[in-house]
């Protein structure tokens, strides 16, 4: 099992920690986006949007590859259903999945590396925009979680949305966002940054960390 991903990478981060909680061995291989290597040939072969992350298994005989985290981490929650990322209750299933889902299509693409360089490329400061729109999705999670949290995001153990929440929480502070309002949310990314899988995937554990960047 193989995983291309890149340190900062806040979706190669999800996919880190699902295999880290699962326990899956995989070899990790770094594509380095702030160079440029995913519009390389070599790796448009292996994804053809030029992006992280992307697991390589073997699967009846032949090497299936798999783009976007939610597509990976719910190809191994059927194959590998041993430590369950979702919850057996099939309300908790589906809130597990909203707010997931919050992250993934409402939050993580305002502060991808390609939009704020169009931005950029436009003469246009995508800051304010992305900020407003981090603090709207940070609203929706920590209104839904108060409904439904218990040491986690939906209740008591690791789920998906766990997974989602955390790199999330990471990129809100590194553009500044203010998290003072959300205390359900530092409550549970604090409560899951201390288990030994979370700190695995952390991007500072990564083998092509850049403490300058």
């Amino acid at each position: 099992m193989r995983l291309y991903s890149f340190w900062r990478s806040s979706s190669a981060w999800r996919a880190r920690i699902a295999l880290a909680y699962k326990r899956l061995p995989h070899e990790l291989v770094p594509v380095h986006l702030t160079n440029g290597q995913q519009n390389q040939p070599e790796f448009r072969k292996v994804n053809a949007m030029g992006q992280v992350p992307v697991l390589e298994v073997e699967e009846d005989g032949a090497v299936l590859r798999i783009t976007q985290s939610i597509a990976i981490i719910e190809y191994l929650e059927e194959r590998f259903p041993e430590r369950p990322l979702l919850p057996a209750e099939r309300r908790d299933r589906a809130r597990a999945r909203e707010l997931a889902e919050i992250v993934n299509s409402g939050m993580q693409p305002m502060q991808n590396l390609s939009l704020q360089r169009t931005f950029e490329q436009a003469g246009l400061d995508v800051s304010a925009f992305r900020k407003q729109a981090l603090e709207r999705g940070l609203n929706a999670l920590e209104q839904l979680a108060t409904e439904s949290a218990g040491r986690f995001l939906v209740r008591d153990g690791v789920t998906l949305a766990d997974i989602y929440l955390v790199p999330q929480m990471f990129s809100a502070r590194r553009f500044d966002v203010d998290l003072e309002p959300f205390p359900t949310l530092r409550r549970v990314d604090a409560e899951c940054s201390a288990l030994a899988e979370f700190q695995s995937a952390h991007p500072n554990a990564q083998p092509d960390f850049e403490p300058q960047m």
